[in-house]
């Protein structure tokens, strides 16, 4: 596997603006950053100018395509632009989605011995963040601390939510621990964020620690919260106490909205309680409550799972009716279980149903995943397959390389998994827990047990925190390879690590032993 994560990050911030070295004004920690961008930066030289009126006129020009038109050295006066019209340039063009551009306006501003503004470096941060390049994002806060820039507390719940959607544990508990060290309190999002993480990480102690704090300072434990709570108790095999949480809402007047249905119907479905979650279902619609795609997304799901694919394609062709875009993480379900029973022909007729219903972008995907399950082999090769998506107008996602990879994944084709990950970062998409996770499996389905072993420290080194679907995989890997005494040591790796182990994790270990107590009967000595 190629290892392109060679960015380092300060270990800790600095609390004055240090004497840095520079080269044409711009400080090691853009340097940094702007190691990522495509194509050569310019470097002007001379200081900059004052604000003029036409300035801003002329680097904020829209264009057709939503871009922002990149400013030149000089503007029409043949005086240089001023360092407020940069800020304000750079703030747009995050705005549209270009940061490639607004980190070479970056550079250019930079160069001209000027420094971005405090609005300049939100925007930056919070683009880079939504693409994924936490690294990046990580390093310019850590420059505009350096630099006397006080971050607000927005902008501090912007970092955590980023940095832990990428399950960078420790870069998120140094913005905290900053954060308690500059004095600024936390928030109802700040509290929601961190249960968010939480919960998804299977961290019990932690999430009722925060849920407890919660409630000595007077935040209110809103539909959100209690939605997580069920989810904890859910994944923790508790989903007769899960459920027994409505009451509790009810009784403190808490209204049962989305979130806390969505939970319900997730909780009784991934215990087979299929029954249960239908009337979950139709109990929301008949409280005035519209399902949302993620509430579809379970149903089918655990349809899926449960191998009642007729009703999972029911609730599909349901959900297109209702004017929802199919998820394609929904797609490789339904189309290995399909292809496993060998029923390709409801497979192509789903496909019918899909385009006519005109969802054009989930059609290309939902017939590349078919190709990759073994139909046609046409995209076999992964680069060929993006190629497709993009000549389809579809440019490909974290979520959607994520997709594809999974598909290849679950094919046992790892070489191609590689590729996906690889193609991912060409893109400039930093790989997250999800991608590595799949990848992880990949290496498992193939039989190679060290590779994904390698995965796993390769995470670890670059700040990545496994979750315990890291830790599961990995032992299924090491199950499948009949290294069943590995099993044990990871599980232990995981409770150290702080992840609480969810039924899967320890159903996993359940079999290792029985395997390695049957070995040591037989071979006492």
């Amino acid at each position: 596997m190629r290892q392109s994560w060679d960015m380092k990050v300060q270990p800790n911030f600095c609390p004055t603006p240090p004497s840095l070295p520079s080269i044409h004004g711009m400080s090691p920690l853009f340097l940094v950053c702007s190691s990522r961008l495509k194509g050569s930066l310019k470097y002007f030289s001379g200081p900059c100018s004052v604000m003029r009126n036409n300035d801003v006129k002329e680097v904020i020009a829209m264009k057709n395509n939503n871009s922002v038109a990149m400013p030149t050295k000089e503007s029409a006066s043949g005086e240089e632009l001023s360092a407020e019209s940069y800020n304000y340039c750079i703030c747009d063009t995050c705005k549209v989605g270009n940061i490639d551009d607004a980190m070479t306006l970056l550079a250019q501003m930079e160069s001209l011995g000027c420094r971005p503004n405090y609005s300049s470096y939100t925007s930056l941060i919070e683009a880079l963040l939504n693409v994924g390049r936490t690294l990046e994002a990580d390093a310019l806060f850590q420059e505009m601390v350096c630099f006397g820039l006080k971050p607000r507390l927005r902008l501090y719940n912007i970092m955590l939510r980023g940095l832990l959607k990428k399950g960078l544990l420790g870069l998120a508990d140094r913005v905290l621990k900053m954060m308690e060290e500059l004095g600024v309190s936390r928030n109802q999002e700040t509290y929601e964020i961190l249960l968010d993480y939480n919960v998804n990480a299977g961290r019990l102690e932690d999430t009722w620690s925060l849920i407890n704090e919660m409630k000595v300072k007077g935040f209110q434990l809103n539909s959100f919260v209690y939605s997580k709570v069920i989810g904890l108790y859910r994944d923790n095999g508790m989903w007769k106490k899960a459920i027994g949480i409505i009451e509790e809402i009810r009784e403190m007047g808490i209204p049962v909205d989305k979130h806390i249905y969505n939970s319900i119907i997730d909780t009784f479905g991934k215990y087979g309680e299929l029954e249960e979650a239908l009337e979950v279902f139709s109990e929301m619609q008949q409280q005035g409550i519209r399902p949302d795609i993620v509430t579809w997304n379970y149903l089918i799901h655990w349809h899926c799972k449960s191998g009642k694919l007729s009703k999972a394609l029911h609730l599909l062709a349901k959900m297109q009716e209702k004017g929802f875009y199919p998820d394609p993480k929904i797609f490789i379900t339904i189309i290995g279980g399909l292809a496993e029973q060998g029923k390709w022909d409801t497979i192509k007729e789903n496909f019918e149903i899909m385009k006519s219903w005109g969802h054009k972008e989930s059609g290309a995907i939902y017939a590349i995943l078919v190709d990759i399950y073994g139909q046609y082999g046409k995209f076999q090769d992964a680069e060929e397959c993006i190629s497709a998506l993009m000549s389809e107008g579809i440019r490909p996602s974290a979520s959607m390389f994520c997709v594809l990879a999974n598909a290849y994944a679950q094919q046992g084709l790892c070489d191609q998994t590689v590729k996906v990950l690889q193609l991912m970062e060409a893109e400039g998409i930093e790989p997250n827990l999800v991608m590595l996770n799949v990848l992880i499996n990949a290496f498992g389905v193939a039989g190679k047990h060290m590779e994904a072993l390698s995965i796993y420290h390769l995470m670890k080194e670059n700040g990545i925190s496994p979750d315990v679907v890291t830790y599961s995989t990995l032992m299924k890997a090491f199950i499948r390879a009949r290294k069943f005494d590995k099993v044990p040591q990871i599980y232990n790796e995981m409770e150290s690590s702080g992840c609480t182990p969810d039924r899967k994790a320890r159903e996993i270990l359940q079999t290792a032993l029985i395997v390695l107590e049957r070995r040591h009967c037989k071979n006492p000595d």
